[in-house]
């Protein structure tokens, strides 16, 4: 155990690399072995780990207790404000639609654009969930699409996992682009255009795949059989889309387009085509996936639209058109600058403070680490935006506040497990970032040599599925990315240095995507978000597989885009 003042993590602390690795990997299999095998409580599952990466960052990377102490308490704090915050919110604004009686105009409006649920589901998980991700991120896209999708018919673990599988492709570029941004940044990049095309090729190829592996989520063989055209159309379309706008000024804007197009294009489309089928799709999607959990058959008769008029359909849309309305408006830079300067949460803001026992804490290159200060935005993250939103559903449908904060706290008391496994994954990942695990990860994968552009995809898939989120998986990794690019790069290898270095730290933004749909944190939201809290073991039992499909392809791509056959792929360096 340390006695020095400062602490610097180191990624070896065990004097060889793949003991360091071994050690560090025992909190991951921890969550893995107790949500998947062990079929643990979520919270429970989320504790135990924590404890482990606890105990690993003391006794075997030196990290001091009270800095263990203070950081996994920073992560806890993280993980309940703000992401337990805009999850709440999320889940609140649609709740709201569900008490004011607007719930089934809903329903009856997507049938209004196909009859069949299967469509339907493609377009609200992959391409409105698109759209929320371009827009907001931090699992709130999960949180509505999963709702939405119950409301369509779907069963509820049927809904979780259809969202989070959908809620894959848009991820890289989710929240204004926030993770490629970073990407570059941590890479040593001066203009994210050297890596957002990358990322973007990646990603887009993963569209003409995704959508067919949703059908199969939805209906099996069958899905796929009788509506693999609908899936085309609007996997080539989000990917052509995603291919060609990645690679221009307006990256940050790539998810938002991509998923207007879609849409439209997915709409005109069927009205020149029909999906085959019978009268049992309804019945078999909301037929339960885990009998145990799912003790209600979901809703199944056909939806009745002949009473819908024109104003009852704006009206169902109503909080979805806001969403787009307010979450655009505060994508706008000069707004996004005046809620940062609303809550104080900017570099020397009064919301930004030094968090008490970190200051001695140092990243692994000596400079001050990050955690060291804590902000609390409050305003500037999608929390209040969707509060607002709740609030305005409430005043046009003529739903007291009374009635809607009363709804609020209900969804409180029903998240209260779900509260407890965010913060608990949260404080992990921050101890086991602070302490070196994490990068003792990166280290050992970085020593395949020659092959290592077919592993690159595995750190940003190990980093968002420890931290949740891509962005921070970004932050660990593209330096490291990026330094491997540089001795791996040039000479006898395909790529020259600097092309080496983009292919890697891109590769790292797209493999987070695929690692997103299994965080403990996804599934702590999609769970709550179909009322079933608890439920993370089964879905995760049930997602993992897709999640490792996913990444072998990834890993197959980036890796043949390091030779001949594929190098074409990666673009020529901007900036």
């Amino acid at each position: 155990m340390s006695s020095l003042l400062e602490f610097t993590p180191g990624p070896n602390p065990l004097g060889a690399q793949w003991l360091s690795a071994l050690v560090a990997f025992i909190p991951i299999v921890c969550m893995l072995v107790t949500l998947g095998a062990l079929r643990w409580k979520a919270h429970i599952a989320g504790a135990v780990s924590w404890a482990l990466a606890f105990v690993v960052a003391i006794l075997a990377f030196n990290m001091p207790v009270t800095m263990a102490v203070s950081s996994s308490l920073q992560g806890f704090v993280y993980g309940l404000f703000p992401i337990v915050w805009i999850l709440l919110m999320a889940i609140w604004m649609y709740q709201v639609t569900v008490i004011s009686g607007r719930f089934e105009d809903l329903r009856n409006t997507f049938f209004l654009i196909s009859d069949d649920p299967r469509v339907l589901g493609l377009l609200i998980a992959f391409c409105f969930g698109g759209l929320l991700e371009a827009l907001a991120g931090f699992g709130a896209p999960v949180a509505i699409a999963a709702a939405m999708l119950v409301a369509v018919g779907f069963s509820p673990i049927r809904a979780a996992l259809i969202a989070l599988l959908a809620n894959t492709v848009p991820v890289a570029f989710g929240a204004v682009g926030l993770p490629v941004i970073q990407a570059a940044a941590v890479g040593g990049f001066e203009n994210v255009l050297s890596i957002s095309p990358t990322t973007g090729r990646l990603t887009a190829i993963l569209c003409l795949v995704v959508p067919f592996l949703l059908l199969a989520v939805m209906d099996g063989k069958k899905g796929i059989k009788e509506c693999w055209p609908f899936g085309l159309v609007v996997g080539v379309t989000f990917g052509i889309v995603k291919w060609i706008v990645s690679a221009t000024p307006l990256y940050t804007l790539t998810e938002l387009i991509a998923a207007l197009v879609s849409v439209a294009v997915a709409i005109a489309f069927t009205r020149v085509w029909k999906p085959g089928g019978d009268s049992e799709v309804v019945a078999r999607i909301g037929r339960p996936v885990d009998p145990e959990l799912e003790t209600e058959t979901a809703k199944t008769e056909a939806a009745d639209t002949s009473n819908l008029t024109g104003n009852k359909i704006f009206m169902a849309l109503v909080p979805y058109l806001m969403v787009i309305v307010v979450f655009g408006i505060a994508a706008i830079p000069a707004v996004k600058d005046f809620f940062v300067s609303l809550d104080g949460s900017g570099k020397t803001g009064w919301a930004r403070f030094q968090w008490p026992g970190l200051s001695e804490m140092l990243s692994a290159s000596g400079a001050p680490a990050s955690h060291q200060t804590f902000a609390f935005p409050w305003a500037s993250t999608p929390g209040i935006l969707l509060a607002l939103v709740a609030i305005l559903t409430a005043l046009v449908y003529k739903v007291s506040m009374k009635d809607a904060f009363k709804e609020l706290w209900v969804n409180v008391k029903k998240m209260k497990f779900a509260m407890l496994t965010i913060g608990a994954v949260v404080a992990l990942a921050y101890v086991m970032g602070d302490s070196g695990q994490t990068l003792a990860l990166g280290m050992f994968i970085a020593g395949a040599g020659a092959i290592y552009p077919f592993l690159a995809p595995v750190l940003g898939w190990i980093g968002t599925y420890v931290t949740g989120s891509d962005t921070s998986a970004n932050i660990l990794f593209s330096g490291l990315q990026s330094n491997v690019g540089q001795q791996i790069g040039g000479g006898t290898a395909t790529l020259t240095v600097e092309g080496m270095r983009q292919l890697l730290v891109g590769s790292n933004a797209a493999g987070g995507v695929v690692g997103k749909m299994i965080s403990p944190q996804s599934l702590a939201i999609a769970s709550s978000a179909i009322g079933l809290a608890g439920s993370e073991s089964a879905i995760l039992r049930r997602i993992i597989a897709w999640s490792f499909v996913l990444l072998f392809l990834l890993c197959l791509l980036a890796g043949l885009m390091s030779t001949p056959v594929l190098s074409w792929l990666v673009p020529p360096l901007n900036g």
